[in-house]
């Protein structure tokens, strides 16, 4: 018996900076959750992965992270990816930095 598929996002790394940033459904990649592309549908969730895969110029490490619609886009539903959207965490830059702001 096969899974229920739960939605996702497509998330990974920016190759130069190492941030967390996640895939939106322009094809962009943004450093903030909530304005990732929210995938509920399988195979579209694989397409945009293999999409993503191949910028190896721009991103490494993507994976397809599970999520769910908040009320002002995706938020993530495990305490690791919780915390990947947090940026940083052993001193202020990047994503910390800028809410400090």
């Amino acid at each position: 018996m096969s899974r229920l598929f739960v939605p996702k996002v497509v998330t990974a790394n920016r190759l130069r900076e190492g941030d967390v940033v996640y895939q939106t459904a322009d094809n962009r990649w943004t450093p903030f959750h909530h304005e990732a592309e929210l995938l509920g549908d399988e195979a579209h969730a694989q397409l945009r992965l293999l999409h993503a895969a191949a910028q190896k110029l721009i991103i490494v490490g993507a994976y397809l992270a599970d999520a769910k619609a908040g009320p002002n886009g995706p938020e993530p539903t495990h305490f690791r990816e919780e915390f990947r959207t947090r940026g940083p965490s052993n001193y202020n830059h990047g994503k910390q930095a800028d809410f400090a702001n």
